[in-house]
């Protein structure tokens, strides 16, 4: 950054410059916070027979003798002596410029790993130099970056070096947060981070727990609080319809059902409705376990638009999810005198017409997959969009709702819960509402890991429960290579279960089926007429059937754990003790076993995400947000939690006190890469 704050573009030839823009390299701000993967230690001289085997060291050798060797593969072999013993050095690939350095009598310094070869000590493909008894040695670490093809570690160290001696290395940090948060410098923290002195403790740097990681990973944290920060401050600035009730529609809805709300689901309640009445879009993600009964809140939330004379949206991500939600909605609300439509991709023209025509004319509550935000879709008010399941959709997707209705109230909904971390971190431009109780009545479920070897006794357990009057749900594994495989795998399934239960009614639902033959087939498992329903995925979300109290996942190993959790949430919802068999294939690998261990052990699903996001790590968890979320490069969510923490709080303190500081500090993190964040 220059005095001005803007970005000083990085002073290197055209075809450098284009490489280092694949790694997110385009000016000195980037170059200063481009820090190393690891060190090496070549400020010191390892005399050959001192060398540890295993280690890497840097001797300084006399060259003896260099050849070049055709058996058993072709390779340059060097001998070379220091004064206490001979080491081999030995190079696969090589120029004759490289073979020149190593001519006999050249005196040279090699860095590498030192292992046990048949003429005793050897370093294979050293990085290597020729020195004379003079040179001196480095004085300080070497920094190996991340870099990628066509640019050489040195080149990097280069760059960067001339950078710390030329580029803005103001503080951006006010001085009392940082002697309160007792933080390093940042000028210091880099140079250090970079050219670390000799005698540095490696395990220290490599461990990044020294006070000047703790800087740098507290400024990259700093930076995302504040961008997400800013974009919700900046919706508060944008204006939206005030959403205020003018009848009892919510209270009569209330009144037909035949279960009263939890604690959790009147607070969610109130914090929504408060939200709906100010002139300012709402911005809430509102998470809860697998049935905390995310979807009543959402549906009385959708009455108070009505009832302040606005349209609600409500976007689900499959057609079998978005269509159980019509469903359900239709029931709640329809005979409150609510007209409520019905867009997905697969409605026959003239169906599509109507209710096209129905959304632009006022209906009420409109409920769709991804259909709602095409082209042709007009709403007439649209006052609140909810959308299910949101980290299925991506940030274009999200958006595009949002401007089907000007600027309407956004209620977005997951049944993965997002450890608090996470949400601190990625989902600070939201306001978060948990549903941390389950509506009575649910039963505990029993988790058991079978081997696909007993694939029998499972079949037996399903015909035994099947005779006490209770349902089963047998689901295929996910085969993400082929839609036509996975949908194989669940005809196979289905016609083996059809001969192993002779007698039993067997089902099979599938992404395939047309959406009136889906219907059809859930309708019938609903009725109970329906004893076993082999299905693929296209029912991990949102069926409610209080009567199947068994879950059968096959290739258990091949699903994620959300998903296993998703699934299990599926039985239990009725007064019957149930169970889900999780069958696996062996061998098992090392990711698949920790799954399979989690899910067993666990219940609570913000637990299992926990344990998910350190499996997993954070960037693949947030799923299709994060093209929205600059990634952290060097803060860790599990081990930094407390940075987390401190940085939403300075965040919000530099935006009111030291909004220039702020602006500063983003530009050096951020860039161009802040745009991202503004969905």
């Amino acid at each position: 950054m220059s005095a001005s704050g803007a970005a000083v573009p990085i002073r290197a030839p055209e075809a450098l410059r284009k490489k280092l823009a694949k790694i997110g390299l385009h000016s000195e701000a980037d170059l200063l916070v481009h820090l190393p993967l690891r060190y090496e230690d070549e400020t010191r001289l390892t005399p050959v027979a001192r060398a540890p085997w295993g280690e890497a060291v840097q001797v300084e050798v006399v060259v003896s003798s260099c050849e070049v060797q055709f058996r058993p593969r072709r390779q340059m072999v060097v001998r070379a002596l220091d004064d206490s013993g001979e080491l081999t050095m030995r190079f696969f690939s090589f120029y004759p410029s490289q073979q020149a350095v190593f001519a006999v009598g050249a005196r040279v310094r090699a860095f590498g790993e030192v292992r046990s070869g048949f003429f005793g000590a050897e370093m294979v493909h050293p990085r290597f130099r020729k020195v004379d008894a003079e040179t001196p040695l480095p004085t300080e670490m070497t920094p190996v970056y991340p870099s990628t093809a066509g640019v050489a570690n040195s080149a990097l160290q280069k760059l960067i070096g001339k950078a710390l001696a030329v580029g803005d290395l103001a503080e951006t940090l006010p001085d009392e947060v940082r002697q309160s948060l007792k933080l390093p410098g940042l000028a210091r923290s880099l140079r250090f981070l970079h050219q670390p002195p000799p005698g540095t403790d490696l395990d220290t740097l490599h461990a990044r727990n020294h006070p000047a990681w703790r800087r740098v990973k507290f400024d990259e944290v700093l930076a995302q609080q504040l961008s997400l920060r800013r974009a919700y401050l900046a919706r508060r600035e944008q204006g939206a319809p005030v959403l205020v009730a003018r009848d009892d529609l919510g209270a009569r809805l209330l009144d037909q059902l035949p279960f009263g709300l939890t604690g959790a689901q009147l607070r969610a309640m109130a914090e929504i409705a408060d939200d709906l009445a100010q002139p300012y879009p709402m911005q809430r993600l509102l998470q809860g376990d697998v049935g905390a009964g995310k979807t009543i809140v959402a549906a009385l939330a959708a009455c108070q638009a009505i009832s302040a004379g606005w349209q609600a949206a409500f976007m689900a991500p499959t057609e079998i999810l978005a269509e159980q939600h019509y469903l359900k909605l239709k029931d709640w609300l329809a005979p409150l005198g609510v007209e409520v439509a019905w867009l997905s991709g697969s409605l026959k023209s003239k169906a599509k017409r109507e209710q096209l025509a129905a959304t632009a004319a006022g209906a009420q509550l409109v409920v769709g997959t991804h259909a709602l935000i095409q082209d042709g879709v007009d709403f007439a008010r649209l006052g609140l969009a909810i959308v299910d399941e949101q980290h299925r959709f991506g940030v274009a997707q999200r958006l595009a709702l949002r401007k089907k209705g000007g600027n309407p109230h956004q209620l977005m909904m997951s049944a993965t819960p997002i450890p608090r971390t996470l949400a601190m971190s990625y989902y600070a431009d939201l306001d978060v509402t948990v549903l941390d109780e389950l509506p009575p009545g649910r039963t505990p479920i029993k988790t058991r890991l079978v081997a696909d070897s007993r694939r029998d006794d499972v079949v037996g357990f399903v015909r035994k429960l099947v005779e006490e009057g209770r349902q089963a749900y047998w689901v295929c594994p996910l085969i993400e290579e082929s839609e036509a495989l996975q949908l194989q795998t669940a005809q196979d399934t289905y016609e083996t279960l059809l001969a192993d239960l002779p007698g039993l009614t067997v089902g099979l639902v599938h992404g395939r089926l047309k959406a009136d033959e889906k219907q059809a087939v859930m309708a019938a498992f609903a009725a109970g007429e329906i004893d076993v329903l082999v299905a693929t995925t296209v029912i991990e979300v949102g069926v409610d059937v209080p009567n199947a109290s068994l879950m059968v996942i096959e290739h258990a190993e091949r699903f994620g754990l959300s998903q296993l959790h998703q699934l299990r949430g599926r039985v239990g919802r009725g007064q019957y003790e149930s169970s889900c068999v999780l069958i696996y294939a062996g061998p098992l690998g090392e990711i698949a076993r920790q799954r399979l261990k989690i899910i067993f052990e666990n219940t609570d699903g913000f637990e299992i995400a926990r344990q998910d996001l350190q499996i997993r790590g954070p960037g693949e968890f947030v799923g299709a947000r994060q093209s929205g979320v600059p990634l952290l490069r060097y803060a860790d969510l599990e081990l930094d939690a407390d940075l987390v923490e401190m940085a939403r709080t300075v965040a919000e303190e530099m935006l009111a006190r030291h909004p220039q500081l702020a602006e500063r500090h983003l530009e050096r993190w951020l860039g161009s890469r802040e745009e991202l964040l503004k969905a």
